[in-house]
């Protein structure tokens, strides 16, 4: 009499599961931490106002001066500048980037001379500037679109040229035009590294317009800046700071919005193959 064999299904693991509350608040804990020990620190003072006003400080100087109307002004003007010179900047790389990434004979030409103007820090570029264009708007908006066209070239261009050889002879096999091949195959598959570039460049687009704003500016958060040291008025300083860093977060949240859109097949794909 033979003895029945059983056999036990082996235990799957379950997958972890983040808890959306503790998920989306985990990025908040440290700058809010970072905020109230700012605060502790000045009410107990430990911090004096004359080296780093307090947060409340700072909050109640912003109220004020955006009723007074000063503050959306000058934030309506930097971000006008910003948004222009990222267009004009990240079209141009944009550009730049599809004709050489597919024209052997474009990169031939144009990306060696390119890469050396590349490598001259763009902000050594700014007496130029002013000499070309004065000290108006177009001055401005030229140095954050110099300073955003590389970013989106280079990627760009490593994007398209680390497509995946197969992809490109399977296209060809089913008799794609050049224009199906950019579109089905060449685009899709460099997408996610336009998007990284994308979103280098706009680190880069603050970074240049906060120095734009300080030289010969009459308007902006730059400006808004510069005055304020004049008058030694910190508080003011320590909010266009904060101001900075809250667009160029707001400005990172929107090109992760964008990638999490455009990008939503990958996602799928990962989804389906699990």
């Amino acid at each position: 009499m033979q003895k029945s064999m059983t056999y036990s299904t082996p235990a799957v693991p379950r997958p972890h599961r983040q808890r959306p509350a503790l998920t989306a608040a985990l990025p908040f804990l440290l700058p809010v931490a970072v905020v109230l020990l700012w605060q502790l620190g000045s009410s107990l003072g430990w911090l004096s106002s004359s080296v780093l006003p307090s947060p409340w400080a700072v909050v109640k100087d912003g109220v004020t001066l955006t009723l007074s109307g000063e503050l959306p002004k000058n934030l309506s003007i930097s971000l006008y500048r910003a948004t222009v010179g990222l267009l004009i900047g990240g079209g141009l790389g944009l550009f730049l980037g599809f004709i050489n990434g597919t024209s052997r004979i474009c990169r031939l030409l144009l990306d060696s001379s390119i890469q050396m103007i590349r490598n001259i820090p763009h902000l050594a570029l700014i007496p130029l500037i002013i000499l070309w264009l004065g000290i108006n708007e177009s001055a401005k908006i030229s140095l954050v679109a110099i300073g955003t066209m590389f970013p989106v070239y280079i990627n760009t261009l490593n994007g398209i040229r680390s497509v995946d050889p197969d992809l490109l002879e399977m296209g060809r096999s089913y008799n794609l035009s050049r224009h199906d091949l950019f579109k089905k195959i060449i685009f899709p598959a460099a997408l996610p590294q336009i998007l990284v570039g994308i979103r280098y460049a706009l680190g880069v687009m603050w970074t240049t317009l906060i120095v734009a704003e300080t030289l010969s500016a009459s308007s902006g958060i730059g400006y808004m800046a510069t005055n304020a040291e004049d008058y030694v008025d910190m508080e003011t300083v320590v909010l266009c700071i904060v101001i900075y860093a809250i667009l160029g977060k707001v400005s990172d949240l929107v090109a992760k919005g964008f990638e999490a859109l455009l990008l939503d097949w990958q996602t799928t794909k990962r989804s389906e193959a699990a």
